[in-house]
């Protein structure tokens, strides 16, 4: 298994207070998210036990939810349902989206 599978899972234990910040607020954003944040680590594990093009498809998927988990936030941030992303969420997502990145070229 990847080591960003542990990045993602920390990710998604990070963002539950977000999550539930901004589900007072937006419901249907904070649903977003929660998916979006989900998918990442789902389709990090599904794509370390897939075989040929399989894996970098589903790596894929992953890399652009977390590029959405990203957008979810910087939205909630924007419409001032948080006050500001946590840097240490934002350099998780920053490392999950490289190594995802080379893995998709």
């Amino acid at each position: 298994m990847l080591r960003i599978y542990d990045d993602g899972l920390a990710m998604l234990e990070m963002l539950a207070v977000y999550i539930g910040a901004i589900e007072r607020r937006d419901g249907d954003l904070a649903r977003q998210l929660r998916r979006a944040a989900a998918s990442v680590v789902l389709n990090i594990a599904e794509g370390s036990y897939a075989r040929g093009g399989n894996r970098k498809a589903l790596y894929s998927v992953a890399l652009g939810s977390a590029k959405e988990t990203k957008a979810c936030l910087d939205v909630a941030k924007a419409l001032r349902y948080i006050a500001a992303i946590d840097e240490s969420i934002a350099a998780k997502l920053n490392v999950i989206c490289a190594v995802l990145y080379r893995l998709t070229r």
